[in-house]
């Protein structure tokens, strides 16, 4: 396979991503539909993850498009930042949903609580749909997983969806199975919760939920706010740094790391200890860019100058000679 051959993350994403839009709208309308039939909350849920899915996968693909662009007028700092945003608005989208989801379980419980009996579940189209929707989940995973992999790990919207689609696809087998329990267990052990059993199914697989999107939640926050990157990826970027800047001669000062989308962004503070042209501190820049992309792919480097780490002194004037001292100019 020529170079040529080999398809870019870009193309990954959206060959990825169309897929995914594909299988989550199938399931949409599954879900509502079979929801509809077995007059389950759980499986209408289900197809609304699913919606949330869809969306998520369109809108994906075209951040997918413009994170490639590199920086412009508008945009200074390119778009890495947009991968961040989906992350972020994925899983705060997901939070929401789940909290509604808890809020309508927990209000069909306490009404059944105060006597009034939901419409019974019709458990005859629940098999077909369970055993339909947890293949497409999974499948939709291992072509996630795999162009994430192809990808060399370095896209985090590959990566959140294979993720979303292998949760979904254990949450609709867990719904599954409890639905069985419910359906075998009906007349005995199970009976007095019977008519609520998808409502309880619903809280309980929603607060398993929670945690994972909370961790997308803050991951993506944390990205946007400037959060330093993980200990290992600051270790690695270091290590990168060190051979040209031995060879130059002058001593790191400081280095930090910051993480935005698939994009690392790194600045080196550096006292070359001697005067130095432009043109040098470019060769050095662009020296350390190259490293450190082999160490960080997709990584960048801004080399400042400075006797200064990242926290500098209080601002002064430095053409001042001496402070001003009103009592000096009066005499």
């Amino acid at each position: 396979m020529g170079a040529q051959d080999i398809p870019t993350t870009q193309q990954l994403e959206s060959r990825s991503l169309g897929i995914a839009m594909a299988g989550n709208l199938v399931m949409a309308v599954a879900g509502v539909v079979a929801g509809f039939m077995t007059n389950s909350n759980a499986i209408i849920m289900d197809g609304l993850f699913s919606m949330t899915g869809f969306a998520s996968a369109f809108l994906a693909r075209g951040i997918s498009r413009k994170i490639e662009a590199g920086p412009d007028r508008l945009r200074p700092y390119g778009y890495a930042a947009d991968e961040a945003i989906f992350v972020t608005f994925r899983s705060l989208s997901l939070l929401g949903l789940v909290l509604f989801a808890i809020t309508s379980a927990a209000r069909n419980i306490f009404s059944y609580l105060h006597g009034n009996t939901p419409e019974p579940l019709n458990f005859a189209p629940m098999t077909v749909y369970f055993v339909l929707i947890t293949a497409i989940c999974f499948w939709l995973w291992w072509s996630h997983w795999q162009s994430w992999i192809k990808s060399g790990k370095s896209s985090d919207i590959l990566l959140v969806e294979s993720r979303a689609a292998a949760f979904d696809g254990a949450i609709t087998l867990a719904t599954g199975i409890g639905m069985l329990g419910i359906y075998l267990l009906r007349d005995g052990p199970l009976a007095p919760i019977a008519p609520v059993g998808d409502s309880i199914i619903v809280i309980i697989l929603c607060l398993t939920a929670i945690g994972q999107y909370i961790s997308g939640l803050r991951s993506g926050l944390g990205e946007l706010a400037g959060v330093t990157a993980a200990p290992d990826i600051v270790a690695r970027a270091h290590r990168a740094v060190r051979p040209a800047l031995i060879q130059d001669g002058g001593r790191l000062t400081d280095l930090s790391v910051t993480k935005s989308g698939r994009s690392y962004y790194v600045s080196v503070y550096y006292d070359p200890l001697r005067p130095m042209a432009a043109a040098e501190v470019d060769t050095l820049n662009l020296q350390l860019i190259y490293d450190m992309r082999a160490a960080l792919p997709g990584s960048d480097v801004l080399l400042v100058i400075s006797t200064y780490p990242r926290r500098w002194p209080d601002a002064v004037n430095p053409f001042k000679t001496q402070p001003d001292n009103p009592s000096i100019k009066e005499a």
